[in-house]
């Protein structure tokens, strides 16, 4: 089941890329701070039924040599037959870029991190003719980073890290340190702090840690005077007129963090709403629709809107 969790601890590498050369310096691979990089589609279909999907792929052009193709993966636990998916993605992408790949796995528990690493080899009689080899980011080697002015200076890093940690006791330090990074970002760089902070209040969704950040949220009155939920951070733009509008920038800030596309009928039908509780529920419903369209399920028109 794809969950806002998972989503997050792969498109935080499409939507932040500054998090790649820090990621890469944990894990021991050498990267141009000044690299760029591009998002490439995730569709590794070959063909039908069989369907097949890369959370994420990104084109990576580093300052200091050739380019190479980053497939990210998050996973929340040990899945038979994923390791196979993984060699395929590889062998893919490469023949179809002609470009060296690297896959990263993202983990939230050290069994699934240690699963994860491998190596997983393909062969018989003693002899391997492939052997996969992935690079793990969890809660082994990610940093836990408690301090807000660390947090500061790499925030897509100490963001990553209270994912990666969010199960464990660290993680509720890691969230009041990047509460205090925020709350001191807002005045020089509100539109960053409003991503961070909604980002985390998607991912974390109803778990344990997410309630511990809705309640760090609470805490900055002056900026989230109704305790800190998605409706209310569009007043950091001061472009609320209104809790519909509010409600309704909520709604399409979660469906861009998850990457969901939303097409113009349904972006006008959630701008135009002004039923507050119907907006409450398409603002629940957006953690975990898998298109927009799934945000009216339950309803037979648009003119109910």
């Amino acid at each position: 089941m794809v969950t806002s969790a998972h989503e997050g601890m792969h498109r935080i590498f499409q939507e932040r890329p500054e998090i790649l050369a820090p990621v890469f310096g944990v894990l021991g691979v050498p990267l141009s701070a000044k690299a760029t990089v591009d998002a490439v589609t995730t569709d590794v279909t070959e063909a039908r039924p069989l369907e097949r999907r890369i959370d994420t792929v990104l084109r990576i052009g580093p300052s200091d040599g050739e380019d190479f193709l980053l497939a990210v993966e998050a996973q929340s636990g040990k899945v038979e037959g994923k390791e196979w998916s993984w060699a395929y993605y590889i062998g893919y992408l490469q023949a179809k870029y002609e470009l060296p790949v690297l896959l990263l796995v993202v983990c939230q528990n050290r069994a699934t991190a240690k699963w994860a690493a491998g190596p997983f080899d393909c062969g018989t009689r003693g002899w391997t003719a492939l052997r996969t080899y992935p690079l793990v980011a969890g809660p082994d080697n990610l940093p836990v980073i408690t301090d807000a002015r660390t947090v500061a200076k790499n925030l897509p890093l100490a963001v990553l890290s209270a994912l990666a940690h969010a199960r464990r006791r660290e993680g509720d330090a890691i969230l009041e340190a990047i509460g205090t990074a925020l709350q001191e970002l807002l005045e020089t760089d509100p539109a960053t702090a409003k991503y961070f902070f909604d980002f985390l209040e998607v991912t974390l969704g109803k778990t344990p840690a997410g309630k511990k950040w809705k309640a760090i949220m609470s805490t900055f009155v002056s900026y989230f005077p109704g305790r800190g939920t998605v409706r209310e951070t569009a007043y950091l733009e001061g472009k609320a007129d209104g809790e519909a509008k509010g409600e309704a920038k909520g709604i399409l800030l979660v469906l861009e963090v998850r990457g969901i596309p939303v097409p113009d009928r349904v972006r006008e039908r959630i701008t135009t709403c002004t039923d507050l509780s119907r907006m409450d529920a398409w603002l629940e419903r957006s953690r975990t629709v898998e298109r927009a369209e799934d945000l009216f399920a339950d309803e037979t028109s648009p003119e109910q809107a």
